[in-house]
């Protein structure tokens, strides 16, 4: 399954690192507008060397890979979208005008994936 969402990056939120039991981590959050009659705003992760890989910039439209992940601490759950991939319209997103709809693209077709 495919999870993808286009938008404008319209902020991207400082570095964050930590140090974890498997060594030093960092990741980073931009907030990804969704076009359309109801846009919305969806804060999305990059971790590690993503970062410098896609160098997300504030004003660009782009398209994110991602997967979605929950996990409960404390009796509360907290869910993070993380983008494993980051396209930009040149690259391919699918076809899609930054103003059309749908722009979550849920696809069940076979991506190699065993999951």
């Amino acid at each position: 399954m495919a999870l993808t969402i286009t938008g404008e990056v319209i902020d991207v939120l400082d570095e964050q690192t930590g140090q974890g039991k498997n060594g030093t981590w960092r990741k980073q959050h931009f907030i990804l507008e969704t076009p359309g009659q109801y846009p919305k705003q969806v804060a999305v992760i990059q971790w590690g060397d993503n970062i410098d890989k896609f160098g997300v910039k504030k004003g660009e439209t782009v398209t994110a890979h991602i997967d979605i992940q929950s996990r409960e601490f404390d009796g509360r759950w907290y869910t993070d979208v993380k983008a494993w991939k980051i396209t930009r319209d040149q690259e391919g997103s699918g076809g899609q005008e930054p103003w059309s709809e749908p722009v979550i693209d849920v696809d069940g077709g076979d991506d190699g994936l065993p999951f």
